[in-house]
């Protein structure tokens, strides 16, 4: 089992000619049993290919090309055209939509995540790298070329969500390396505004009779933990969470940001010590070190059962 996606999914690459498109769509075809890309989207470039995936003008062609629904599209155009590319996709009837750019307008953003919740779409990213299911698919950039994903990312009980695109891959790499695979592992995306927040994953994997933890890698600013904390305890979650903070220095340094845009702290509740400490009242572990979750994992797994 797994969330969101699967050996079957289907999905297309928005901006597919570009060079980060191409080396994305080769990684994708090359890992596991090869993910299912049935076209890509670049106008003008109707009647090309990239590594085999024919090319459209628009995501209409595609899908009437492809002959019935298209699960997903990874989204890799600039930041300008966007949102334009999304509301395409939306509006073609793609439901999963994986949004790879970074700095695109927080008003555009916003303005795509409200219509993928009025047509029943989701929205992963922006500024992320994707999902991927071990061994079986990945939908974006994760875990970089086939050999080397295949080599951090194993099957097993764990669902890892973070905000750093990278970071899903080193505590993924950490947990497969003290033999604990995961379920899915998902690149949510390092933006303030984003599609989909760890409390709004978390009843997918709540779900999902595989997955027995969860692994959440955050920082400071923004309400994302906040909103965790309080899904953990209102839904009564069967499922032990451990986190790591990344970014705590930042407490000494009011009105700093590291790494993500989304890590401005605007408030006091914003601050590393505070999220901390609404995640520990939630029965939620803090790790110390990145090294540290895999025995914390192991703890409270031992305990749930």
């Amino acid at each position: 089992m797994s969330i969101l996606i699967d050996a079957e999914t289907t999905f297309i690459v928005q901006g597919i000619t570009g060079r980060e498109a191409v080396n994305l769509t080769r990684e994708c075809l090359d890992y596991g049993a090869g993910a299912k890309i049935v076209g890509g989207v670049t106008p003008g470039r109707l009647g090309r290919d990239v590594h085999g995936v024919p090319v459209f003008d628009t995501v209409a062609q595609a899908v009437e090309h492809h002959g019935q629904p298209i699960d997903g599209s990874v989204v890799t155009v600039p930041p300008a055209f966007t949102r334009d590319a999304v509301v395409e996709a939306i509006e073609n009837g793609v439901r999963l939509i994986v949004v790879v750019t970074e700095r695109i307008p927080r008003r555009d953003v916003a303005q795509m995540v409200e219509l993928a919740a009025l047509r029943g779409a989701r929205i992963i990213g922006p500024n992320c790298l994707g999902m991927i299911v071990p061994d079986v698919v990945k939908m974006g950039g994760i875990g970089g070329p086939a050999k080397n994903a295949a080599q951090a990312y194993t099957p097993g009980p764990i669902g890892v969500i973070s905000r750093s695109g990278g970071m899903t891959t080193e505590m993924s790499s950490t947990l497969t390396a003290a033999g604990l695979g995961q379920s899915t592992a998902v690149s949510i995306g390092g933006d303030a505004i984003i599609g989909s927040t760890y409390a709004e994953l978390m009843p997918l994997f709540e779900a999902d009779p595989e997955t027995q933890g969860i692994v959440i890698y955050t920082e400071p600013g923004g309400r994302m933990e906040a909103e965790l904390a309080s899904w953990v305890r209102e839904h009564h979650s069967r499922l032990p969470v451990v986190a790591f903070m990344a970014g705590r220095f930042m407490d000494e340094m009011p009105g700093m940001s590291f790494g993500h845009a989304g890590t401005i702290v605007e408030g006091k509740e914003d601050t590393a010590t505070e999220k901390i400490a609404r995640l520990a009242a939630a029965g939620i572990t803090v790790a110390e070190r990145i090294e540290d979750i895999p025995g914390l994992v192991k703890d409270k797994l031992e305990v749930s059962t």
